[in-house]
């Protein structure tokens, strides 16, 4: 349409005055709405309390409000089962402090934060900071009590080996499957002496029949450590290499990942180091040729409508980037696998 005098009046007559929030489209003034106050104004997203994705603090101890939440996003503040770098202990806290990211997924079209009951919870509460195997024991009590409220647990890690208690948790009743967006497998054996690390949660998860293997799909799978991965391959998971996104394309590795986890439950876990270390260098066991933070954006936006029981972000190692980049990038993963739970159907109404 062309700018004539008349639609210049139009626009300036519609647009010229009143506030940023006030706006005709029906679907943005739903999240304006929660946004905007009556003036105009808006919460500067530098004040306040950090929390994550900025949701509301809910005290578990709070029975009144915790029981009523649909997501709980918790810390796990634990890198005692790292084989490398150490430092995805202060994940939480990064991902905390990052502003701005959301309140709207414009393609999952959804505010999850203010459309769902959700809330930060906190972190998990350890008993030791120096014993990883009593530390798997308090995730996987937290993570409990959280499951039994008929609540889906979001939570950011720390290092990869805290989704083992955490599919404990999720799979008591019944095993899950799983999209495991990664550079590694992390179905390896003993190393030192116990199988209890970053790099076999889900060996682990699978012989504690928590975890069916024949509805896990491993993307971004890539680096030097293929030959530790036989598990993977025996137990009949899909592994996609890195080196075949490219010839794949997104659409069909998203189509492969639907049908290999169907309309079962399924817990989604999200390594930042899937994630190119030139988009991600924050954490432990970088590898280079990874996925791009479009890749992935696209690849998580294309599971909406999956049946999730929950996810995690592990893997932020916020003191190897001094940019904050992998912390900007592990918040926006966590904010679209929030807005994945709002479709999921096991969310409780």
């Amino acid at each position: 349409m062309a700018l004539t005098e008349q639609r210049l009046l139009e626009l300036r007559e519609k647009y010229a005055t009143g506030h940023g929030g006030e706006i005709s489209d029906p679907g943005f003034r739903r999240v304006a709405a929660h946004i905007f106050s009556e003036s105009g104004t808006r919460a500067a997203p530098y004040s306040g309390i950090p929390t994550l994705l900025s949701a509301p603090l809910v005290e578990p101890s709070d029975s009144e409000a915790f029981d009523a939440l649909q997501v709980a996003l918790l810390g796990i503040p634990m890198d005692l089962g790292v084989t490398n770098r150490t430092g995805s202990r202060f994940g939480p806290r990064a991902l905390r402090t990052i502003e701005r990211i959301g309140p709207y997924n414009h393609v999952l079209e959804v505010a999850p934060v203010h459309e769902l009951r959700v809330a930060d919870i906190g972190d998990v509460p350890f008993r030791s900071r120096y014993r990883l195997e009593m530390s798997h024991e308090d995730i996987e009590q937290h993570v409990n009590g959280i499951v039994a409220k008929g609540i889906l647990p979001l939570s950011v890690g720390g290092d990869h080996s805290v989704t083992h208690p955490i599919l404990r948790s999720v799979g008591r009743e019944r095993p899950v499957g799983m999209i495991h967006i990664d550079a590694h497998c992390d179905t390896g054996g003993a190393y030192d002496l116990t199988k209890f690390h970053h790099g076999g949660p889900f060996r682990n998860a699978v012989l504690d029949g928590v975890l069916d293997p024949t509805r896990v799909i491993q993307i971004g799978i890539r680096g030097s450590s293929e030959y530790l991965w036989e598990f993977s391959y025996d137990a009949g998971m899909t592994v996609i290499h890195a080196e075949e996104v490219t010839g794949m394309g997104i659409p069909a590795i998203i189509e492969k990942a639907r049908t290999i986890v169907g309309d079962g439950p399924t817990y989604l876990s999200f390594d930042i180091d899937s994630l190119d270390p030139a988009f991600a260098p924050g954490t432990g066991t970088p590898e280079i040729g990874g996925l791009t933070t479009r890749e992935a954006l696209e690849l998580l936006r294309g599971l909406k409508g999956l049946n999730f029981v929950g996810g995690d972000v592990v893997e932020v190692a916020p003191q190897y980037d001094s940019t904050t980049n992998t912390a900007q990038a592990g918040a926006q993963m966590l904010f679209e696998i929030l807005s994945l739970l709002a479709f999921s159907p096991s969310l409780k109404p």
